[in-house]
């Protein structure tokens, strides 16, 4: 089978356990990924809510220096370019594709956004759950949106290329992003509010907007986001999600975004290993092509148009 993740936490864990991407005991280890290529997983480097300024930039350069030791000597491409993601896919290779989440990375400066573009990043969420320099995330009540930081940021990302990311963004962020951004906008790891009313998932608006804007969703394997009653999650809690957003015509929107390293996942799953019996699990339901394009091919198209820009 072949997979594109948007979402994982695998890299921060990593570096902040003293560790590698090839650990079998985390949920995604390179060292175990057997029977999935091509592989695309993007590596986010998180920025908990505590760290801020300096902090924060240290924290993102310690990560993204693991990387870049941990890829030598492998055959895993680090894709920073649309030919790199070709290369990895027709090659059946793995890709690593850098993101960040939370825009505490920049540690209040837009001069640091070339610094990630430099580093590789192709993807950021603006916000954690708190609030950071660039405005509130989904856990601020009373929002107060972008900052005049943030909307600074958002437009100097678009104009480096790098994707926005509105999971994890309080609504009022997330609709005055959509109001002063002109490219597609990500989701990388948000599900469907209607189906579990947790405040970290999407409104249908909300994924219209992404959908219509030719943006990209990936389902997220967190047990609290997939089902009320969080421990009676299970892998069919993911189809539940996908046939919702389905539903508002997102076929060729909906993508994987397991947040793998950063969250409870169902009883039934226990890391990247379970990817193909997943798969399987959307056959029984859906057609070869739609399952393949959730799986892979949406995230690919999207990315590979935005890494030409």
């Amino acid at each position: 089978m072949r997979l594109f993740d948007l979402h994982c936490d695998t890299l921060y864990r990593a570096y902040t356990e003293h560790s590698t991407l090839f650990n079998d005991s985390f949920h995604i280890s390179f060292g175990k990924t057997k029977g999935i290529a091509p592989y695309i997983q993007c590596l986010a480097v998180w920025i908990p809510d505590e760290y801020r300024g300096d902090a924060a930039v240290a924290l993102f350069d310690g990560c993204a220096g693991l990387l870049h030791e941990q890829l030598e000597n492998t055959d895993i491409l680090h894709c920073k370019t649309a030919r790199d993601l070709e290369a990895a896919a027709g090659g059946g290779k793995t890709g690593v594709i850098l993101t960040v989440e939370s825009g505490a990375a920049l540690g209040g400066s837009t001069e640091n956004i070339a610094k990630l573009r430099q580093a590789g990043v192709k993807m950021m969420t603006l916000t954690w759950n708190g609030t950071n320099e660039l405005g509130d995330g989904v856990g601020i009540t009373d929002s107060r949106g972008l900052s005049d930081f943030g909307r600074r940021a958002v437009q100097e990302m678009e104009r480096q290329g790098i994707v926005i990311d509105i999971s994890h963004a309080s609504e009022r962020l997330f609709y005055e992003v959509a109001e002063i951004t002109a490219k597609p906008i990500a989701a990388s790891h948000s599900n469907a509010k209607a189906v579990c009313p947790h405040p970290r998932n999407l409104t249908d608006e909300q994924f219209c907007i992404i959908q219509q804007r030719g943006g990209i969703v990936g389902l997220n394997f967190c047990r609290d986001f997939l089902n009320k009653t969080a421990t009676k999650s299970k892998m069919y809690d993911i189809i539940k999600a996908a046939e919702h957003f389905l539903s508002l015509g997102g076929e060729k929107t909906l993508a994987m975004g397991g947040d793998f390293d950063g969250a409870d996942i169902p009883a039934d799953m226990s890391g990247i290993e379970t990817m193909p019996a997943l798969y399987e699990l959307f056959l029984r339901y859906y057609s070869q092509e739609l399952t393949d394009d959730i799986f892979f091919g949406n995230a690919y198209r999207f990315f590979s148009r935005m890494l030409q820009e």
